[in-house]
């Protein structure tokens, strides 16, 4: 969590160092899309998901979930931005055993949850300037992922086959890399739309209660923008 106050406050005291006319066209970006979680052929070893597949009737891809996020932009000189941002993904996925049934021939069901908050600290280059009709962008930072992974339901023990109702969550902050890339299109002095990629790395330790010892946190944002000066 040092980590986490040290990134903030370097870069608050940025912003509110920066000159007045800069501050004058600070601007908010609001977005809304979609989150492709990282595939199951390119997951990091030992990924929980992974190794629940073995046992468990889902698809990775089914993790893939909606995306929302607001970034708090702030120019440097005409060909640069700074910014931090937050974000917000949640998904909940039903599975079943793949193999095993109850006594009485119903499935075993669980549900799977995985809930992931990203926060940005970022660098953007205008390669054509700001105040172009056209305004393509690319950048990176460090993203800080608050996460929270639970499976909630009926389990098989496979020490004697019984089955039983349980609860097993997992959760914390870890810290990885952000890179981005987009295009905004301005209408007027004010308002902008436009598209934007982002791609975020970061993997989490689990505990020797789940399947696998950890879950990847990466993945892909597909995103519709609009941007508001003030």
């Amino acid at each position: 969590m040092r980590l986490v106050h040290m990134t903030w406050g370097v870069l608050m005291a940025a912003m509110l160092l920066a000159p007045a006319p800069a501050r004058a066209q600070q601007a908010i970006s609001l977005s809304l899309g979609g989150f492709a979680v990282t595939g199951e052929d390119a997951r990091v070893d030992g990924d929980v998901l992974f190794e629940n597949r073995d046992i468990l009737a889902f698809d990775i891809k089914d993790f893939n979930t909606g995306s929302v996020g607001l970034d708090w932009l702030l120019p440097v000189g005409e060909f640069f931005e700074v910014g931090a941002g937050v974000g917000f993904t949640s998904r909940t996925v039903p599975s079943v055993y793949a193999d095993f049934v109850n006594r009485d021939g119903s499935e075993i069901e669980q549900d799977l949850k995985l809930r992931i908050v990203p926060m940005s600290v970022t660098a953007r280059v205008l390669p054509f300037g700001r105040s172009r009709a056209v305004q393509p962008y690319l950048g990176g930072g460090l993203g800080i992922f608050s996460y929270r992974y639970s499976e909630v339901g009926e389990f098989v023990d496979f020490t004697d086959r019984s089955v039983f109702s349980d609860r097993f969550v997992a959760k914390g902050t870890e810290v990885g890399p952000v890179a981005l890339a987009g295009i905004r299109f301005p209408l007027g002095d004010t308002w902008s739309l436009g598209g934007e990629v982002r791609y975020q790395k970061a993997e989490a330790d689990l505990s020797d209660d789940f399947l696998g010892p950890k879950l990847d946190l990466g993945g892909f944002h597909y995103l519709m923008t609009v941007h508001v000066k003030f």
